[in-house]
């Protein structure tokens, strides 16, 4: 639907504000990481609520699919830039950051003040199960819904969560690959154009593989005893140079906070990630616990400062291409491509983390129930993540 101008400029302030507040609510109560996350703004912006049109969702999935950064709050930015601009995607950023950051934060201070929170591991027993339902039904919702009966998405879909069971992990290279192989085979864009789209297809991969085989091994040593600089820098390298959803920062974060700069010891990380598995919003804000950790709330700043400015300049940078470009058909073609191929990975990644989460018969029936309760009931998911955190608490220390 297209608006007149006037329209526009009346109904835009509004239609900002309702995003900030929803944005605001979804880093409050938004649980199960980045795969859910991005299927709660599916279903809550697209599907329930028609604050944004499927175009709009798709183009902001893709555009944060293929540059680095964590999915969750690179999407979340670039829905913001699309419907508000830079004042948009800075309002709706903070909105879904700042209340998990204020979470963490509170929990860093307990952490320090009483000498860990073995808590957290017997309510993770339960919410670990719970977040695979979660992390399912998204990945059910956003397939059915892309995919539609389209057998090159559904071929695209296949590939994508083989890859991501046999990897482990999410492929940068390979959303590239599915956007030219939809490009290919439903937009053929004529030889030489293809010729071109194909080259520039490989020149980002290559360009990918070396950020991540090269810069990843970059030192930040060389700043010597300055802690905070320290703090600085190596979360603004891991915001700029590790593809793939929130999660898959997690290795990343480990061997060079754990193994590389010795700030926290394998048990201190594995807390840390429990943090941000059981607060809400984007996975990656585990990075402001580590900071606490390493330098005190001014090194939970600088962790999160460091690890979100690169996701918002690699996003708005490229977005005013892609918003100008959106009904182009082979862009068309290539956004359905790599959103099939997330729809793929988020499915895959429940496979994979169904190995970590599901390890026993109480975990397999709390997952168990709560696919359940969400598929016939339609339940909340923050009731569901509160139900089963008191499960975890009952049936751990059972």
């Amino acid at each position: 639907m297209t608006d007149s101008s006037a329209s526009d400029a009346t109904q835009r302030p509004a239609s900002l504000r309702t995003l900030v507040f929803y944005f605001l609510k979804l880093g409050t109560i938004g649980f199960g990481g980045p795969a859910a996350l991005v299927g709660y703004m599916r279903k809550d912006l697209v599907d329930e609520g028609h604050l944004i049109d499927e175009g709009t969702y798709n183009l902001s999935l893709a555009l944060a699919q293929i540059m680095p950064g964590p999915l969750a709050a690179q999407t979340a930015i670039a829905i913001g830039y699309f419907q508000g601009g830079m004042l948009g995607a800075t309002l709706v950023g903070l909105a879904f950051i700042l209340p998990s950051f204020l979470m963490v934060l509170g929990l860093s201070w307990l952490y320090v003040a009483y000498g860990g929170l073995p808590w957290m591991q017997t309510l993770f027993y339960g919410i670990g199960a719970v977040v695979i339902a979660i992390i399912a039904m998204a990945a059910y919702r956003l397939a059915r819904v892309t995919n539609k009966r389209e057998p090159v998405l559904w071929g695209i879909f296949a590939a994508l969560f083989l890859a991501t069971l046999l990897s482990q992990t999410e492929l940068a290279v390979l959303f590239l690959g599915a956007g030219l192989v939809a490009v290919l085979l439903r937009a053929w864009p004529g030889r030489t154009r293809a010729l071109l789209l194909s080259l520039a297809c490989g020149l980002g991969a290559l360009l990918i593989w070396l950020m991540e085989t090269f810069l990843l091994s970059a030192s930040t040593a060389s700043v010597g005893d300055n802690v905070l600089l320290q703090v600085l820098l190596f979360f603004t390298k891991a915001g700029a140079f590790v593809f793939g959803s929130g999660l898959a920062i997690v290795p990343f974060l480990q061997q060079g906070v754990v193994h590389e700069l010795g700030w926290l010891n394998d048990r201190q990380f594995l807390d840390a990630v429990a943090v941000a598995l059981i607060t809400p919003g984007p996975v990656v804000i585990t990075v402001a616990f580590i900071g606490y950790l390493v330098a005190g709330v001014a090194g939970a700043a600088l962790a999160a400062v460091g690890i979100f400015l690169p996701v918002y300049v690699f996003t708005i940078v490229p977005a005013p291409w892609f918003r100008r470009h959106r009904d182009n058909p082979q862009l068309k073609a290539f956004v359905a491509g790599a959103t099939a191929a997330a729809s793929g990975a988020i499915a895959g990644a429940v496979v994979v983390l169904a190995q970590r989460a599901i390890f026993d018969v109480p975990t397999a029936i709390i997952a168990a129930v709560g696919l359940t309760l969400l598929w016939r009931f339609k339940l909340q998911e923050p009731v569901l993540v509160a139900g089963a955190g008191i499960a975890g608490l009952l049936l751990f220390r059972a």
